[in-house]
């Protein structure tokens, strides 16, 4: 029985150099605007600006600097339209990259099954080679049983 075969190339070296060289620039051109590194807690507890709330904040923003008698005196607007425009620019670059990242995901899986399945298939078939005593198989099928078992919990081991 064969396999579906979805996905048969390779990435030759030059183009893998030439990816990681342009992602180190890139890294090296946003080295200056990505500044922080939060923790799971500071993502859960920070207020978030998603696609909902950009037209509410540059709604706000833009109501602020054409009613400057409503904005508090310890209110920077100027600062605020900074953060926003940041965080806009920001978030077309993540779109972008989001993008990417999804494709290769895909690719990455699609790739990676079909490589683990034919794994499988060898796997299975040197498991039944070894029970028929086929010469060589048992040394293969016992380095790769190894490798595949799976782990019993401890309150199962014990």
């Amino acid at each position: 029985m064969s396999q579906e075969n979805q996905v048969s190339i390779t990435i030759p070296a030059e183009a893998l150099a030439d990816v990681f060289t342009k992602m180190n620039a890139l890294s090296a051109v946003l080295v200056n605007y990505l500044l922080f590194n939060l923790t799971p807690s500071d993502r859960l507890e920070i207020n978030k600006m998603g696609d909902k709330t950009l037209a509410f904040v540059q709604k706000a923003l833009e109501y602020a600097e054409n009613n400057p008698s409503l904005v508090p005196v310890y209110l920077d607007i100027t600062e605020a339209k900074k953060d926003f425009a940041l965080s806009r620019d920001l978030n077309n670059i993540l779109k972008q990259v989001s993008t990417l990242q999804r494709a290769i995901e895909d690719t990455m899986m699609v790739s990676g099954s079909e490589a683990y399945n034919a794994a499988l298939v060898f796997y299975n078939s040197v498991k039944g080679a070894s029970r028929v005593n086929v010469p060589g198989s048992e040394a293969v099928y016992n380095d790769l049983h190894q490798r595949f078992a799976v782990k019993l919990k401890k309150t199962e081991a014990k």
